[in-house]
């Protein structure tokens, strides 16, 4: 049964998704924070939106081949959180994916700001100690601290190398931070080359080390470029189209991603809609390519 004390199971749902757990593999649920968002706050609404959005996708997806029908996923709604305790969020988020996990299902984490992404990977060294984490973004998020905050969004990725026991992070797309970011991206070698319209090889280079390790893989949706979502609270120019994204998911098919999240979509931002299409479309592939943990 679904733990009540830890979600609103009570709004709306992912396409196909089911509220019971029983006979699923994979477990979806949201975080509705954004708390520490530095230019635009909006995340809290993101996962909602992708729900609401998801109606409109085809349950087929022609580039992997599989169809969503063929999928049995529950979704349990968006934790219940402390909105003005960012300490306490990330705390909630570990217990959900616990929970999760503990149900033999597979997390997939809908924000909400990236500062979420440590309470998940917290949970998952328990369970896989030689976890690595894949970042597509547009920013670093390696700051020590940001506006006084050490959980901010902007030190989301420092928070998770603070937990990985083999401090293992591959950084795609970044191209946004600061000077010191880069130089400790580069000395760690943890930046991968990974180009609008080009090709993976860089980034399978980069994961043949890792070909029997667990995978976090964590999205900002902000990875994209902001004439493709604009929904996001710091777009960044120069970014990525969904042809990218399907190279990078053709890649990672031959690795082994045992839970994953997306972030950073503010639906309102685009009066649109077509950012929460796109983040609806991440999870519809997502739930087609993670791995099932039973």
């Amino acid at each position: 049964m679904i733990n009540k004390n830890l979600f609103d199971n009570e709004s709306a749902i992912f396409m196909g998704a089911k509220r019971n757990p029983d006979d699923c593999s994979i477990g979806i649920f949201g975080v509705n924070y954004d708390g520490t968002c530095s230019y635009k706050s909006g995340t809290r609404f993101g996962p909602n939106a992708i729900r609401l959005v998801s109606t409109c996708l085809e349950t087929f997806c022609p580039r992997l081949g599989k169809d969503l029908e063929d999928f049995n996923y529950v979704d349990f709604g968006s934790l219940e959180i402390d909105k003005n305790d960012s300490i306490s969020v990330i705390k909630a988020v570990k217990s959900a994916t616990d929970f999760i996990m503990s149900s033999k299902l597979t997390p997939i984490m809908l924000g909400g700001e990236h500062s979420i992404t440590s309470g998940a990977i917290e949970a998952l060294v328990n369970r896989y100690p030689d976890l690595i984490l894949i970042q597509l973004d547009a920013h670093a998020d390696l700051r020590t601290s940001y506006m006084g905050n050490e959980h901010s969004h902007a030190c989301a990725m420092q928070r998770c190398l603070d937990i990985l026991p083999e401090k293992k992070i591959l950084q795609v797309g970044i191209r946004s931070g600061t000077k010191e970011e880069f130089k400790f991206m580069s000395q760690k070698k943890q930046l991968v080359k990974f180009l609008p319209g080009g090709n993976a090889q860089e980034f399978k280079k980069a994961l043949l080390p890792y070909s029997n390790s667990p995978i976090y893989l964590t999205i900002d949706l902000d990875w994209f470029d902001p004439s493709l979502l604009p929904g996001t609270g710091t777009p960044e120019p120069g970014g990525f189209f969904w042809n990218d994204f399907e190279v990078i998911l053709e890649t990672l098919k031959e690795f082994r991603i045992v839970a994953s999240d997306i972030v950073e979509l503010s639906p309102e931002i685009d009066n649109s809609g077509v950012s929460s299409i796109v983040a609806a479309k991440v999870l519809r592939s997502l739930i087609m390519s993670v791995q099932n943990m039973q």
